[in-house]
């Protein structure tokens, strides 16, 4: 006899007898999909532009991802928030930026609701919605949609990607990683990679072992269950890393610069159907130097930093590639609808040179050319944190102005492919209508069949702010659903309406022309000013690429598209403006204990992220560690916050205590015992004393003099010329007895873990010397 089922919260259907052979049972019906119910997959690529991928004309092959879009359907007018945490908040809740409190990356939120970071639970994520219709969720990658302080083991976990509906997830909580050395967590605790660099790993095939091994994990046993996958690569962001291999493929084929590419690319979107064909190329930006005016040496370098960032692209779609060879090969595939994406235009945050450390960007520390030539054989491998200059990020946004954090076209107009086999008759096709990234949970609910729920864990839910972009798969003139869409980041603005864009560059057209840079404030006279005098105004249906400003001829339609920016952004919390860039990073956040100066570590814990550590950044401070040196001496790290990219660490080499200090990778600074370290138990301390003052804008933090010390007793001392002025390494977390990623220092290799026995660890930033602490810090060491 079959089962009897009744849908939980309703009454009991079977019969309840006296004893069993009276009675007949019935279950709570199991949470199912609907017959046939398609698997979601989305995949996300990082920081690539418009003109990156294959299919839109790049050289750079994308055969996977090509393939995708011959089987389904390339949209040539997508378009993002112009940065990564806000795309992405869009993507997977269908509500604008702004509403998700994503105004910014998480940690540049601030205290307002419209960028302090936390998504509201009114703003329903798709995988919380699936999961109710009977769906698997898996979340692999980058996610960088937690507020930045609540990363730690502390939590709160409602904000982590377990706790917004995913059933697992496997991948880094941050911006960025390094693909070598990546801080990973396993659904809600961090893991180490299985693996070293030195025995071939690298992040992306990792991600893509995960991701086939969960689908497998359900489907072997419920094969007919639906999965939603959320695929974030750390691809193509910094740092470009790749397998040398990879990127020789492309030896030679950049020499003729960045110019050279985008005519190229233009020519080619242009014969691909891509872009209309009265389409103008963009000018060339201000900011870019001429190639064919270039030092050999330069041009060589720059070369060899896009040859490096091709084969990372290639890499990325051939590991791609296999996720979708695994759903044919499982019979997954044609019943699979896929939408790939980027978060935003191509980076800039190379600068003009590139740079073998993105860092420095985030700390306003110009790159240096001769170091950059120096590492032109490592870039790509473990040693560097690597960016190209932005000439190859104008190139990258083909045909369009600018790039990444600024809403021109470059920054906003993305790839988007779009692939269902099973649902989509036409192959191959272009698709014009205008989409943007709110858009694609509204489109999978529509393929689903799923009304978008009232209410999700008892929390009534705001009403989708996209449009389904269904009606436009086998219709390629279907009219588009998406009308008028706001654009905001840092300051610089825009605004589509029914086929124009008004825009209101910030800190201007370009930074040679208007001699500011980026994060330069606007206050309150200035917006003023700008709302007057900065707006520009385009016709996208006789000027694709943003090229003839219309603003003086068609004055009452700009004013009119002011006014509806202004209604946008209040009816979206757009407002405060505040285009502080970087200055951002360094705002005091809500933490979860509060009026702190002493932080105690114990060995044996998660690495403690950056923005839930103390902030060692311009201020005095002293870290004890109380450890055992077992007899004949130990070596090994006790105490670091950074990588690689920047940071320190506290540590014992040749038996002598040593403080090395990582300044953005540009310069490295040892500080040594005068004599070796006592067997034994003992409190090993540092103490940091500012000399002067920083530099900020300059990318200088303050000097510093450096005193080490044994139970107080001092032993050694030194000083620091310059330190990092606003951020640690990207990933700067504390970490206790062991260096767990790339190292902060290059006179050992990772993890170098201590041979002795870390006990405890104490940071202080009460200023208290260390000299005149020492038997209070035994006594707090002691209780805690």
């Amino acid at each position: 006899m079959a089962l009897k089922e009744y849908k939980p919260g309703q009454a009991f259907s079977g019969v309840i007898g006296r004893t069993f052979d009276v009675s007949q049972p019935a279950w709570p019906s199991p949470n199912r999909a609907r017959d046939g119910a398609p698997n979601v997959l989305f995949i996300v690529l990082d920081d690539t532009g418009y003109g990156q991928l294959g299919c839109y004309g790049s050289p750079i092959r994308t055969p996977h991802l090509d393939a995708l879009a011959a089987d389904g359907l390339l949209y040539n007018n997508m378009h993002t928030t112009a940065l990564c945490s806000p795309s992405r908040s869009c993507m997977i809740t269908g509500r604008n930026h702004h509403s998700n409190g994503m105004a910014c990356i998480t940690e540049g939120s601030m205290g307002y609701p419209g960028s302090n970071g936390y998504i509201p639970f009114e703003n329903g994520m798709l995988p919380e919605i699936l999961l109710q219709n009977g769906y698997n969720t898996y979340a692999l990658g980058k996610w960088h949609l937690t507020p930045a302080e609540a990363t730690s083991a502390a939590g709160p976990y409602d904000r982590w990607p377990l706790g917004r509906g995913f059933e697992r997830y496997y991948g880094f909580l941050g911006g960025d990683t390094h693909q070598y050395y990546p801080e990973l967590v396993s659904d809600n605790h961090q893991v180490e990679p299985e693996t070293t660099p030195e025995q071939g790993y690298h992040l992306t095939p990792d991600l893509v072992a995960r991701a086939k091994a969960m689908i497998a994990d359900a489907k072997q046993v419920a094969p007919d269950k639906p999965f939603f996958m959320y695929f974030c690569t750390g691809a193509m962001h910094a740092p470009h890393h790749v397998p040398k291999e990879w990127a020789d493929r492309y030896k030679g084929q950049f020499d003729e610069g960045w110019d050279a590419y985008r005519r190229k690319v233009f020519e080619r979107q242009k014969a691909l159907g891509i872009i209309p064909a009265n389409t103008e190329l963009s000018r060339h930006d201000p900011d870019v130097q001429d190639w064919g005016t270039l030092p050999a040496d330069e041009r060589r370098l720059y070369a060899r930093m896009m040859e490096v960032f091709a084969g990372f692209l290639e890499h990325t779609d051939h590991y791609i590639g296999e996720l979708i060879a695994f759903l044919k090969e499982i019979g997954e595939y044609d019943n699979t609808l896929i939408m790939l994406i980027s978060d935003n235009g191509a980076s800039a945050e190379g600068g003009p040179n590139g740079s073998v450390n993105e860092g420095k960007f985030f700390n306003n520390v110009p790159d240096d050319l001769q170091q950059n030539l120096a590492a032109i054989d490592d870039i790509g491998g473990p040693k560097y944190f690597n960016h190209y200059p932005w000439g190859w990020t104008h190139a990258g946004n083909t045909p369009f102005r600018r790039w990444k954090r600024e809403t021109y076209r470059g920054g906003t107009a993305d790839p988007f492919i779009v692939c269902w086999p099973k649902g989509i008759k036409a192959k191959g096709e272009i698709r014009t209508q205008y989409c943007h990234a709110i858009d694609m949970v509204p489109t999978v609910l529509d393929c689903l069949g799923i009304e978008p729920p009232t209410h999700i864990r008892g929390v009534t839910q705001a009403p989708l702010q996209g449009f389904s972009l269904k009606s436009s798969f086998d219709d390629a003139k279907a009219p588009a659903l998406h009308v008028t869409q706001y654009f905001e980041m840092f300051g610089h603005r825009s605004l589509y309406h029914d086929g124009w864009r008004a825009v209101c560059p910030w800190p201007g057209t370009s930074f040679a022309e208007s001699g500011r840079v980026f994060g330069d404030p606007i206050d309150y006279d200035m917006l003023i000013q700008l709302d007057a005098k900065g707006w520009e105004l385009y016709n996208l249906n006789e000027d694709f690429a943003e090229t003839h400003n219309l603003a003086e001829r068609e004055r009452d339609r700009l004013i009119a598209m002011i006014g509806m920016w202004y209604a946008e952004a209040g009816k979206y919390n757009v407002l405060p403006i505040d285009s502080r860039g970087t200055l951002r990073f360094g705002v005091e956040r809500p933490q979860i204990a509060v009026g702190r100066k002493k932080y105690v570590y114990y060995p044996g814990t998660q690495v403690v992220p950056g923005n839930a550590a103390p902030r060692l950044i311009n201020v005095p401070h002293s870290v004890s560690v109380h450890a055992q040196v077992p007899p004949g001496g130990a070596e090994g790290v006790l105490f670091c916050m950074g990588g690689n990219d920047g940071g320190f660490s506290f540590y014992v080499q040749d038996g002598k205590l040593t403080y090395g200090y990582n300044y953005v990778a540009d310069k490295r600074f040892k500080v040594q015992s005068d004599e070796a370290i006592p067997e034994g138990q003992h409190i090993f301390s540092f103490e940091f004393t500012p000399t002067g003052k920083p530099d900020i804008a300059k990318g200088k933090g303050v000097p510093a003099k450096i005193a080490l010390f044994v139970d107080g007793k001092k032993i050694g001392s030194g000083d620091l010329p310059v330190t990092i002025p606003l951020q640690l390494g990207l990933a700067a977390g504390v970490a206790l007895g062991a260096d767990t990623g790339a190292p902060v220092m290059e006179d050992y290799a990772a993890p170098f873990a201590f041979t002795g026995e870390v006990k405890k660890a104490m940071v202080d930033v009460s200023g208290e010397a260390v000299e005149d602490m020492e038997s209070k810090m035994r006594m707090y060491l002691a209780r805690q």
